[in-house]
């Protein structure tokens, strides 16, 4: 797999753009259902989890996908599957490392039938293989022309203030 600094840049305002709007969907929903729910742990307007989650999903239809030559019906049920296993053990190792580096369970799982610890559950293993074939067909493709726009210099600015955002978060919170 050959990348070049366009590529990077690429991935890393998809990372930043799908936090973002992972952050915006988690809020949104908090404020709908009234639960008082933060979405994420760090003081800006991003939830990594959902920028890393995205990126995963765009490296595993970009590159395994795009090699397998896969008829699209077969492609999307191994991609549902696929993708909905690789996010929710993604999901399972984000939770315990927020429990172990700053003792606070963001999401708790258990109240569901078929859980597994806190932070997994089979119905949201589904919710994210559904979220990942309406993602890869519908949300990037028409987001993907506006993403590929964004200068070099604003990704610069976002990793700056994510470095910053993450080392405060850090800090502050090691103190509590």
């Amino acid at each position: 797999m050959h990348t070049n600094i366009g590529d990077n840049m690429y991935y890393l305002n998809c990372f930043f753009i799908y936090s973002i709007l992972g952050h915006l969907m988690e809020t949104i929903t908090a404020l709908i259902t009234g639960n008082g729910f933060k979405s994420g742990f760090l003081y800006g307007w991003w939830t990594p989890v959902y920028g890393i989650g995205a990126v995963t999903i765009l490296f595993v239809s970009e590159y395994l996908f795009k090699n397998l030559h896969m008829h699209r019906f077969w492609e999307t049920i191994v991609m549902f599957f696929v993708v909905g296993i690789v996010l929710s053990t993604l999901e399972a190792l984000g939770g315990i490392l927020i429990e172990k580096i700053f003792g606070i369970v963001f999401w708790d799982y258990s109240n569901q039938k078929f859980h597994i610890g806190h932070y997994i559950s089979l119905e949201m293993t589904l919710v994210w293989g559904v979220a990942s074939v309406i993602f890869v067909y519908v949300i990037h493709p028409l987001l993907k022309g506006l993403i590929k726009k964004i200068p070099a210099w604003v990704t610069i600015i976002l990793i700056l203030l994510f470095l910053f955002d993450c080392t405060k978060t850090f800090v502050d919170k090691r103190k509590s």
